[in-house]
């Protein structure tokens, strides 16, 4: 996922061990491009531009390409500026997140892996992970949460509420993007995360 969502993180957090999926074929509408951050107007899409493909059929997720001629990283990490400048933990974080609105990166799995590596450091995040090298509709022996990938139906979590920086407009938005807890809370973020109730154990 591309910056995930709170709930996402909960769920990793929470579990003893992770298996990401490597294998599956790409859909649009999922967090795999997106992330949603709290802006001065209430809640804001970041999208991730992605090259479509000529040939007809799907498309493995692992063979995605970013659309990097239009300047989508500049125009993120502006977002993320005026969204976050103000919150406590921004400048204490920035010099982390920065560098990946810089380098141009050409496949977005590879970009997520980065974004996700980025989060666990800041969280210091006790994180190791292995891959799926097949894909199974039904996994064997595991819990399947890849439904946490899906934004467009995803399921409404009981998340407790923290400070967010324009909460005194919109009122507490749940689940947005990690960035939005890890500015906000800083090193109160990996407590949260912890302390969520919205998985059974996995």
């Amino acid at each position: 996922m591309y910056f995930g969502s709170i709930a996402q993180y909960v769920a990793m957090v929470q579990s003893s061990a992770i298996v990401f999926e490597n294998e599956d074929n790409y859909q649009k509408q999922t967090y795999r491009n997106r992330t949603y951050i709290y802006g001065a107007n209430g809640k804001l899409l970041l999208t991730v531009p992605i090259k479509h493909s000529q040939k007809n059929g799907r498309q493995l997720y692992r063979d995605i390409r970013i659309e990097n001629e239009f300047t989508w990283q500049q125009q993120h990490w502006k977002s993320l500026e005026a969204a976050y400048r103000t919150s406590p933990f921004f400048e204490y974080y920035e010099d982390e997140f920065a560098p990946l609105f810089e380098k141009k990166k050409e496949f977005l799995l590879d970009l997520n892996y980065e974004c996700m590596q980025a989060i666990t450091d800041c969280l210091q995040m006790d994180f190791s992970y292995t891959k799926t090298t097949k894909f199974q509709k039904e996994p064997i022996d595991i819990i399947d949460a890849r439904n946490l990938i899906n934004a467009k139906k995803e399921k409404t979590y009981q998340l407790q509420p923290y400070i967010q920086v324009f909460e005194s407009k919109e009122g507490f938005i749940p689940n947005l993007s990690i960035l939005d807890l890890l500015f906000n809370e800083g090193t109160n973020a990996m407590s949260y995360l912890e302390n969520q109730l919205i998985f059974q154990p996995l």
